[in-house]
């Protein structure tokens, strides 16, 4: 693995239950803002991470995974309506 992906992994490891971010944030924590596309295919071949607290920046869901990431997402606590996270503030 590489450091960024290393990077990637261990920042998606350090969510804590009902705690939700986008894509380009965990891109910008592992040192490569802009790379959030990467994150997705990081996650992808990951296993053991919480993939389902990582969200597009509009909060959208994964598309395909939509079903499982909700129901993970709800059962913390996380409020998901029309397949998009809804941001408590």
């Amino acid at each position: 693995m590489s450091a960024f992906q290393d990077d990637v992994v261990a920042a998606i490891a350090r969510l804590e239950p009902g705690e939700v971010v986008a894509y380009g944030e965990i891109a910008a924590q592992a040192g490569h803002p802009g790379a959030a596309r990467a994150v997705g295919n990081i996650l992808r071949t990951s296993s053991g991470v919480p993939w389902w607290r990582v969200v597009s920046s509009q909060g959208h869901l994964v598309p395909g995974c939509e079903k499982e990431q909700t129901r993970r997402l709800t059962a913390e606590g996380v409020t998901v309506r029309n397949g998009r996270v809804i941001r408590q503030e």
